[in-house]
């Protein structure tokens, strides 16, 4: 059975939220977390692995020439998974409103899903050097705070950066992912009224 992964509310002071955004109105989890990791917002289609092949998180499994690339790589994740096992991550072939140029691969994981809890930070890397799966990069790994929201959106490059995801190093359940997991999204993100699968496809770059 196909299963979409949840929705990501933004922080408060993202500058990115439209009005058909969900906003964090309690922060209290991340904060009394006793550890939080920020990574970098990648800018492509959020895709989820499982045991059977993989799917994007609209469930729109209409053919798009992007999606070859990730149905091969899903080919050989697919088969070491159990049925409880979902790999998420953001799949890059594809140019949105970023372009990136030295991209380490295109599917960079940022959740592994056992049952219906998001695993422990650790856990998931563990499981996806298992997989052979390269991870979304990580900005800052330590306690939730107003200093640390602002040390990482300092130093980063919104030209070229999309923004940061930051949730609780230990594990969740995927029910409670409205609290321990948050975004922050540059403003006026979205740059073209096209959307990228009605686009001419332009593939993003390789290191």
């Amino acid at each position: 059975m196909l299963r979409k992964y949840g929705r990501t509310f933004h922080l408060p002071q993202s500058p990115g939220a439209t009005s058909d955004d969900k906003i964090m109105s309690d922060v209290a989890a991340l904060l009394n977390a006793a550890e939080v990791i920020f990574t970098e917002k990648m800018d492509g289609e959020n895709t989820t692995i499982h045991c059977d092949g993989c799917h994007p998180r609209s469930l729109d499994a209409r053919y798009h020439p992007s999606r070859d690339w990730i149905k091969a790589f899903a080919a050989g994740v697919s088969p070491l998974l159990s049925p409880d096992e979902r790999i998420v991550g953001e799949y890059l072939f594809a140019r949105h409103s970023i372009a990136y140029s030295r991209l380490p691969t295109y599917f960079l994981g940022f959740a592994y899903v056992k049952g219906n809890v998001v695993q422990s930070w650790d856990a998931t890397l563990l499981r996806f050097a298992e997989l052979g799966i390269s991870p979304v990069p990580v900005l800052f790994r330590g306690q939730f705070s107003e200093k640390s929201i602002a040390d990482v959106i300092s130093n980063l490059d919104l030209s070229t950066q999309e923004g940061f995801v930051v949730r609780t190093t230990a594990a969740y359940a995927e029910e409670a992912m409205p609290t321990h997991l948050a975004k922050y999204v540059r403003e006026g993100h979205v740059q073209s009224e096209t959307h990228w699968m009605n686009a001419e496809l332009v593939k993003n770059g390789l290191r």
